[in-house]
């Protein structure tokens, strides 16, 4: 029995989050369409794992150490014996007349499967949202032929080994004697019915390896790692069949002006130590354009100034915004003239009169009694 907590990667004690962010992960990395066609059969396998294991019943059932994926194993999980599996196992031998499911043709139309994409925005793009586009690999209706896979619009016949049952039965010799069983028919792969002529461009298929660009739609507010789903926009099925889901998955760039933490926006801005001292106007870009930051007079070095709603649109509010939160950096000269620092020691020797009673402190603060500012400026260029 496949160990399907070991293909999704989570522990036996995995909670439903936790197994729903591993699948997410995992079908992410073997998806064929994102790893490649030789990962098939491995996406299948933890889409298996994840349909059992995101299924109280048939997790409950696996658990207990039935695989409720393998044919053999139904109704025997709780070790008793299910008669619709004896209606089954009849109905294998005498088409169906004890009760088990009729077999018939198998639909030549099917449903497409899923596709997964990424797609890489602008962290502006996710402030105010817009419009992104991805190129995908998949499979498209077949425009020769419409999806029906014939040739000049032909219409399949019925297939004459099966009269159109889609299935054939044969008499098998048992311990029991001669019995009738029934296997879907080979000559018409189980559909009942053959494409006499088909379509060169898709060969039967209905459809076509193709592709195409698609836009996406960002909404304003957007989080890194996000998933958007696009309703039928992933691959068509066989026969022309209505095509699956596009889920996109967002990953937003790192931009050189901004930071981003929740709906709040960060910047750094470096300023003289003057315009500290006696405050100053100064012009910032935002993602609004140039915006003035007001620089208090005593700015202190690690500050922070806040312009109101000029940060990330809020997803579940989109008339409001975050903010963006400038951090104050003081830049101090290294180097100065013999009349500069001279003004710069008679400055501290008159406005920091306590410079020389330090009180220590675990906090950043450090407490009331603090070296001045140029006290601090005076030490570092002695």
């Amino acid at each position: 029995m496949a160990d399907y907590y070991e293909v999704l990667g989570v522990e036996r004690s995995a909670n439903e989050d936790e197994i729903k962010r591993a699948y997410r992960k995992m079908s992410r990395k073997y998806h064929p369409d994102i790893a490649g066609p030789e990962f098939e059969d491995k996406f299948k396998e933890v889409n298996n794992a994840y349909q059992v294991l995101s299924d109280p019943d048939k997790k409950r059932m696996y658990d207990s150490g039935v695989d409720p994926n393998d044919p053999n194993a139904g109704g025997y999980g709780a070790g008793g014996f299910d008669m619709g599996d004896m209606g089954d196992i009849f109905g294998q031998f005498f088409g169906g007349a004890f009760g088990g499911a009729s077999q018939g043709p198998v639909p030549r139309t099917q449903q497409g499967r899923d596709s997964l994409a990424r797609v890489s925005i602008d962290l502006k793009t996710a402030v105010f949202g817009g419009t992104a586009h991805v190129k995908i690999n998949t499979f498209g209706l077949c425009q020769q032929c419409g999806g029906s896979g014939s040739a000049n619009g032909e219409q399949p016949v019925t297939c004459p080994d099966c009269g159109g049952r889609g299935v054939r039965q044969k008499v098998v010799r048992t311990m029991l004697g001669q019995m009738m069983t029934t296997a879907p028919c080979e000559r018409c792969e189980g559909h009942g019915t053959i494409i006499s002529n088909p379509c060169p461009a898709c060969m039967g298929h209905g459809r076509v390896r193709t592709t195409r660009e698609v836009g996406v739609t960002i909404p304003a507010g957007i989080a890194d790692d996000a998933r958007l789903r696009l309703a039928n926009q992933g691959e068509v099925g066989e026969g022309g069949g209505p095509a699956g889901d596009l889920y996109i998955d967002i990953r937003i760039k790192a931009d050189k002006r901004f930071t981003r933490d929740g709906d709040d926006l960060h910047c750094w801005v470096q300023i003289p130590m003057s315009w500290a001292v006696l405050g100053h106007d100064l012009d910032i870009d935002t993602f609004d354009g140039e915006e003035t930051l007001s620089i208090p007079a005593g700015c202190q070095p690690e500050q922070t100034v806040m312009l109101k709603g000029l940060g990330v649109t809020r997803m579940r509010r989109g008339d409001e915004r975050g903010d963006l939160i400038a951090h104050i950096g003081v830049h101090v000269p290294t180097k100065l003239s013999d009349e500069e620092r001279d003004l710069i020691e008679r400055f501290a020797n008159s406005h920091d009169t306590d410079s020389q009673h330090i009180a220590q402190s675990s906090k950043p603060d450090g407490g009331s009694a603090r070296k001045g500012f140029f006290g601090k400026l005076k030490d570092a260029l002695s």
